[in-house]
């Protein structure tokens, strides 16, 4: 299922229901990472798989301190995601 930004996706309050999340760091209004912090602070953190085109290592640094599973650079193959997925959800 997707979604067009981080607010679109807490409207459908499906987020209790998802058990892994593919985030672009850049969305529309709210980012990616803060969405991931939303949910940690609601005490809802499924795993987070973040992707991103932006090559900065202090974007990467907040991705992962925030509890990222993966951090995929675009483009990144498809088996490179299937990983990141299997390992988010066992």
């Amino acid at each position: 299922m997707g979604f067009s930004s981080a607010e679109d996706f807490l409207a459908a309050s499906i987020a209790n229901r998802a058990t892994c999340l593919v985030l672009d760091i850049n969305l529309d209004g709210m980012s990616g990472i803060d969405l991931r912090r939303l949910l940690t602070g609601l005490g809802n953190a499924p795993p987070v798989i973040f992707i991103t085109a932006i090559n900065d290592e202090a974007i990467e640094q907040e991705a992962r301190s925030s509890g990222c599973v993966a951090y995929l650079r675009k483009p990144f193959g498809g088996k490179e995601l299937i990983g990141a997925v299997t390992t988010a959800v066992p």
